[in-house]
């Protein structure tokens, strides 16, 4: 079975609002929306990961970062250990650049149905600590 480490990162602004992305895949979980984030390739740290993917995916620079959450989680066909990371600041506006969509939500509006299974446990932690 396929093991992936993955880095994702929780995009909150001023107003209490999450930044959720839509997963575009040829997979189960196409049309779901995610944190953003991806695989943390070998010898790179979680943290260098996750700004290497917001600069692949949104077209930003994370200039502010914390870890927040880790998470094991199996699906029939692979197994994830995510390193989820509050980041609070950056440099651009994020924007969907490999033709995904792009939604801002009051942490209290996120909806852990519309998510990958494996963030449903942060967004419980997100409308706590948030709201």
């Amino acid at each position: 079975m396929n093991h992936f480490h993955v880095a994702a990162g929780i995009l909150h602004d001023s107003a209490g609002r999450v930044l959720i992305t839509e997963r575009l895949c040829d997979g189960p979980f196409d049309g779901l929306w995610e944190f953003p984030g991806g695989k943390i390739s070998d010898g790179e740290s979680a943290e260098g990961a996750l700004k290497r993917e917001l600069a692949e995916e949104l077209g930003i620079r994370a200039t502010a970062l914390r870890p927040f959450m880790e998470l094991h989680h199996e699906y029939p066909d692979r197994i994830v250990d995510l390193e989820f990371f509050l980041v609070s600041e950056w440099r651009g506006e994020p924007a969907g650049l490999e033709g995904q969509g792009v939604r801002w939500l009051p942490a209290a509006e996120l909806d852990a149905t519309e998510l990958l299974p494996a963030d449903a446990p942060v967004v419980a932690a997100l409308q706590q600590m948030l709201s």
